[in-house]
């Protein structure tokens, strides 16, 4: 399945010993990270470095988040065009209820970053474990939520027969992994903000690979079919899960942070991300109502979205890599009151996110024929899965530049804004959906106006509503 987030392990720096992940004890006034590097703020050579010790970790946990999609896709297609289809329906209710509570990741992040650059480890870790008690008392909730709700969420997204059989077996096998998958969301977030992206790789990493091994022997193995993909992505969660929160328990020990959830803590924490929650939610209902609309392309048309939305999903974890950094240099520069260096952050980051964009469209839309084969023997579901990614590929610079600036006001707790920016850009993406629903033929050319829509129209909305608000300075509050 397809999770918004990213997220730890050995080859990373260990918390126990210091208050962030580069040594600082945690009597520190501010413990050093990458941010605090000698080079002058806006000294282009240095930004890259500070920018490229972050991104290229989290570069390595975001990619093998999609992978988890990638491998449950590939395998589960093999089952039949019906599996994919249904996989298809259900990966995108499961990513729907985790990408609400993304903002367990992002606004932690920002909190967790500014503390760190106002030299508070202490305070910085103890909004950590505020973050981790929240998403574990969610996870619990909306686990028996959407295992009691998995057949009408499947309806309404418009399947029925062996399609929605297929959709709410894999749906009700992938629930018990959700308090694990937010619990990834709300540590992986306080790793960031101390500036800590290794660690989310090692064990994004390891989850992965964990997650192939699982789907192999209980598809196939265990004769369990889809339902085994489901489990297998769950059990991978589950102890992805344990590693995160055992290391950060570790840091917030040594920094003599409160391992017991403190209400105005946690309260904090939700009143944080509750305009991150709205912004989310507009994504989701966006991408919903794409899914809406593939389903009435027909059984091809869905299956070939499937493939195409997860192809996607790894080129947009990819550049999320970037937008990553961007959160956390941001946030330490404006909470260390240093405002030339969150220029400067913002306008390599824009820079190298473009660049990024270019070359991924160039190299996922150009091999997408010889690897398409790989995730269905059907013809009809690899035509309109090849013409789908030809039009994703061509939008993918400018996708680069709406995930940095994301990345950007988020690190910088410009919450109210994105959530603001996000109706209005759902409002532009309707219409244009609504179009494709009612005259788009079906198959591969119904599927390519819909990619037209969702990842030229959409996405040219959101560049639209954050670059006007990034050439401002309303944006840039500085201080913890």
């Amino acid at each position: 399945m397809n999770r918004p987030s990213d997220t730890p392990g050995p080859a990373s720096p260990d918390p126990t010993n210091s208050a962030g992940p580069h040594g600082g004890r945690p009597t520190d006034p501010a413990p050093r990270t990458p941010a605090d590097a000698p080079a002058r703020p806006t000294d282009r050579t240095g930004v890259d470095r500070r920018i490229l010790a972050l991104a290229v970790p989290a570069l390595g946990a975001l990619v093998a988040e999609p992978l988890f999609v990638l491998v449950d896709s590939a395998m589960v297609g093999h089952l039949g065009t019906d599996a994919l289809a249904g996989l298809a329906l259900a990966s995108t209710v499961l990513v729907t209820v985790v990408g609400l509570c993304v903002f367990l990741a992002y606004a932690t992040t920002a909190a967790v970053a500014r503390r760190l650059g106002a030299g508070d480890p202490r305070g910085a870790l103890q909004t950590g474990v505020d973050g981790m008690w929240l998403g574990a008392g969610l996870g619990l909730v909306l686990a028996a939520a959407t295992w009691a709700a998995a057949p009408w969420l499947v309806a309404v997204l418009g399947a029925d027969g062996d399609v929605a059989t297929q959709a709410v077996s894999y749906l009700r096998w992938s629930t018990p992994g959700l308090p694990g998958m937010l619990l990834v969301l709300a540590a992986t977030g306080a790793l960031r903000g101390l500036q800590d992206t290794r660690t989310p790789l090692v064990v994004a990493a390891s989850g992965a690979a964990a997650n192939a091994a699982l789907n192999a022997v209980l598809i196939y193995g265990a004769g369990l079919g889809i339902a085994g993909s489901g489990l297998g992505t769950a059990l991978a969660q589950l102890g992805m899960a344990g590693w995160l929160v055992v290391v950060v328990v570790r840091g917030a020990r040594a920094a003599g942070a409160s391992l017991a959830p403190a209400a105005g803590g946690v309260w904090a924490s939700a009143r944080a991300g509750l305009p991150l929650l709205v912004r989310t939610a507009t994504l989701r209902l966006a991408i919903l109502l794409t899914v809406w609309t593939a389903t009435g392309l027909g059984p091809s048309a869905l299956a070939g979205h499937q493939v195409v939305n997860a192809v996607w999903g790894l080129a947009a974890f990819a550049l999320d890599a970037l937008a990553i950094a961007a959160q956390a240099l941001v946030g330490h520069a404006l909470g260390a009151r240093d405002v030339a260096r969150t220029r400067a952050v913002l306008r390599r980051t824009l820079q190298w996110g473009v660049g990024a964009g270019a070359v991924l469209g160039l190299v996922l839309g150009g091999l997408a024929p010889f690897y398409v084969p790989l995730f269905s023997p059907d013809a009809d579901v690899r035509r309109a899965a090849v013409t789908g990614l030809l039009v994703a590929a061509v939008a993918l610079p400018m996708a680069g530049w709406v995930f940095v600036l994301d990345g950007v006001l988020i690190g910088a707790g410009d919450g109210p804004f994105l959530a603001w920016a996000g109706v209005a850009t759902l409002v532009a993406y309707v219409p244009a959906a609504l179009a494709v629903h009612a005259w788009a033929p079906p198959g591969a050319a119904g599927l390519a106006w819909l990619w037209v829509a969702f990842a030229v129209v959409f996405m040219a909305a959101r560049a639209v509503t954050t670059g006007l608000r990034a050439r401002g300075d309303t944006w840039m509050v500085v201080g913890a």
